[in-house]
């Protein structure tokens, strides 16, 4: 949208009132006896039937439905430029979708089947006007490393993917689980991609040099390709080359930056005319390129050269058929059933829709700033959900947002969603009346198309950046980028959100503390408290008790900084520590207690020292250390039979401490009897 038009996709922002909140009237005291009543908002009872309800109004389902939103306002000037935008992106995704349907391990014409029902879904649902829906690099590796089938050119492990992709991202769109989603940090998707960039390149220089039976695993491919380089086929490698060379100096064409006329003198129509023939050539290039390599192998093949150049030779004609995916695959005379399809695919039905969602709401956003308008992710995780449960009706892989597509398509200056219509018309026309002629476009051309296309994706300038800025994100990202490449692309993204969670966690169990000495060790920790860090907390107060000399001075925690609630472990870990304080005969205090801790305390019975400062905590404990007074006379915790007991000094049983079942069961010759405290186990 350009920015003297008023974008269609517009959000309005919702009140409190449509929050599920409602109104009620608080009483408020003043002067100890005039009492005044105040509107204030609490949340309602859910009510099924009543969420039910207004989920079925007319409005919510114009809220599910965004082209009810930008439709009414469409205009003859947004037909024009959506028309534009379509057409122009068909003419990259035609090539692109032949090629990755060889990345995916499928026949070429899947590339296409996977192209069109997806813009067509997202015009309706869809809240990006740029973003265009279809196979991507990525995608298609993914499909080819979780969903090849055992039978070669078999579409049905690929179509079963692409159902439960489009039905867990479904899914987490009517749950809102996006969220999800920011769980995978900038470094590990960086690597990933660049990882994955890499991969698919080296896989399609068998295409360039001709070469055949090349392994998918990257360092077997590896091996293998540079240990068959002497079968070279010098047709096909000339061919890739050139097409190479043509496909860079064409799309720097794109990117040429025209110097404004002097004094600002209006374009001539002839200047106006040559411009836009080069950008249009720069955004065509893969188009341009495959037909070109297309036409040299046909005339070839019309003066008998038919065996040179190795083409893709027959691509299935026809559209496809509209059918619910077979869950079954015929292998020799053994099927395999739904069951086994699921259990092969594995964790791909887990980690495709969520790379599918991070890579399309990633582009979301990124073109959303760029055009000054916003997208709602949960509506985006409806749109995406849907295209691919519809996509696998046509026989389709799973689809994404495609990085290289969208961005011709906001150059080209489209203003709504509709442009999708036109680009999935066109792909529908090529494969009813094109396909044969795709025979003869050459192999090592589709080749050049996805080198040139994923080259671009290899971000190494990141890696100054996370050096000056933060040195531990290198951490994931070369983690990730090394396991991609050494057991697989598919667990390189496992295993890099897996460290980048560790090393989320980490603070949270190791904790920076601030240790200050004044009467007495004063230990700050300067966030909050959680399970993994008990342990810690235990072992650094301790060491602090002692660090002037051997004898134990009293502490204070500092618990300015928490101001969200313990949980139970750290609760007992803190009567562990007042425990083993009163053992030696010194305090333990806790200053500045938020009142939600201080009630979470009291509940639990920890009886300890509260102050209302760090001074206020020094005077209580001065005023104890004065009258000789241990207010809680804790010695000793032990689990007797399963059962939590904190013990005074004098051996009585202190009561009210809540019990804690440890797993602790009784053997067959055990009695009902607590009295065998001996067996209890002291912490």
């Amino acid at each position: 949208m350009s920015g003297e038009r008023e974008p269609l996709l517009r959000h309005a922002g919702t009140s409190g009132r449509s929050r599920g909140y409602r109104s009620a009237m608080s009483p408020i005291e003043r002067n100890g006896d005039d009492i005044e009543f105040t509107e204030i908002s609490v949340p309602e009872r859910f009510n099924m039937k009543q969420y039910v309800k207004k989920c079925c109004t007319l409005e919510a389902v114009k809220g599910k439905l965004p082209i009810t939103k930008w439709l009414p306002k469409y205009s003859l000037t947004d037909l024009q430029c959506d028309v534009i935008s379509g057409l122009t992106v068909a003419l990259t995704v035609l090539p692109q979708g032949l090629a990755y349907a060889i990345i995916a391990d499928l026949p070429q014409q899947y590339g296409l089947y996977s192209a069109f029902m997806g813009v067509f879904v997202y015009t309706i649902l869809g809240t990006s006007k740029d973003i265009t829906l279809g196979p991507t690099a990525i995608m298609s590796l993914m499909t080819a490393a979780f969903a090849s089938s055992p039978v070669k050119d078999d579409p049905t492990y690929a179509v079963v993917l692409c159902l439960f992709c489009g039905s867990v991202q479904l899914l987490m769109g009517i749950l809102h689980l996006g969220i999800l989603v920011n769980f995978i940090s900038y470094p590990v998707i960086n690597a990933f991609t660049s990882a994955a960039a890499i991969t698919i390149a080296c896989g399609q220089v068998k295409g360039i040099l001709g070469l055949k039976d090349i392994p998918r695993e990257f360092l077997h491919m590896v091996y293998e390709t540079c240990k068959k380089i002497p079968e070279t086929r010098v047709w096909d490698l000339t061919m890739g080359l050139i097409c190479l060379i043509i496909l860079f100096l064409l799309k720097q064409m794109r990117k040429k930056k025209w110097k404004p006329n002097p004094h600002n003198v209006p374009l001539t129509l002839c200047q106006k005319i040559i411009r836009k023939i080069v950008w249009l050539v720069g955004i065509g290039a893969n188009a341009i390129v495959v037909i070109t390599s297309a036409g040299v192998v046909a005339i070839l093949h019309y003066y008998g050269y038919t065996s040179e150049i190795t083409t893709t030779g027959y691509v299935k004609p026809g559209l496809p058929p509209f059918k619910f995916p077979s869950f079954s695959v015929q292998n020799g005379n053994s099927t395999i059933g739904g069951g086994d399809i699921i259990s092969d695919i594995g964790t791909g039905l887990f980690i495709v829709p969520i790379l599918g969602l991070v890579e399309s709401i990633a582009i979301g956003k990124a073109f959303a700033r760029q055009n000054n308008y916003r997208i709602d992710p949960n509506q985006e995780l409806l749109a995406i959900g849907v295209a691919n449960v519809a996509s696998s009706f046509v026989s389709a892989y799973p689809v994404t947002g495609s990085f290289s597509r969208t961005a011709v398509n906001s150059q080209s200056g489209v203003r709504t969603p509709m442009s999708g219509v036109f680009t999935g018309g066109v792909i529908l026309l090529s494969l009813a009346f094109l396909t044969p002629l795709f025979k003869f476009i050459p192999k090592s051309a589709l080749s050049a198309v996805i080198i040139s296309a994923v080259i671009q994706m290899v971000d190494y300038e990141i890696l100054p950046k996370f050096w000056n800025i933060q040195k531990m994100s290198l951490i994931p990202w070369v983690i990730t980028f090394l396991t991609s490449f050494g057991l697989g692309i598919e667990y390189g993204i496992l295993i890099g959100i897996g460290v980048q969670l560790l090393l989320l966690l980490y603070p949270v169990a190791r904790p920076k503390i601030t240790v200050d000495y004044l009467d007495y060790v004063v230990v700050t920790f300067n966030q909050a408290i959680r399970f993994p860090s008990v342990e810690y907390l235990q072992t650094r107060i301790l060491k602090h008790m002692y660090s002037e000399d051997e004898k134990p001075r009293s502490v204070i925690l500092d618990c300015n900084h928490l101001a969200s609630g313990l949980d139970y472990t750290t609760i007992m870990g803190l009567i562990e520590v007042i425990a083993d304080f009163k053992k030696k005969g010194v305090h333990f205090s806790m200053a500045s207690v938020h009142p939600e801790i201080k009630k979470e305390l009291d509940h639990a019975n920890v009886v300890v020292i509260y102050g209302d400062s760090v001074a206020d905590s020094i005077r209580r404990i001065k005023e104890k250390e004065k009258a000789g007074e241990m207010d809680d006379e804790i010695e000793s915790i032990t689990v007797t039979n399963g059962k939590f007991q904190a013990n005074a000094i004098n051996g009585t049983p202190i009561p009210n401490v809540p019990e804690v079942n440890y797993g602790y069961s009784k053997g067959p010759n055990e009695g009902d009897s607590d009295s065998d405290s001996e067996d209890g186990v002291r912490l």
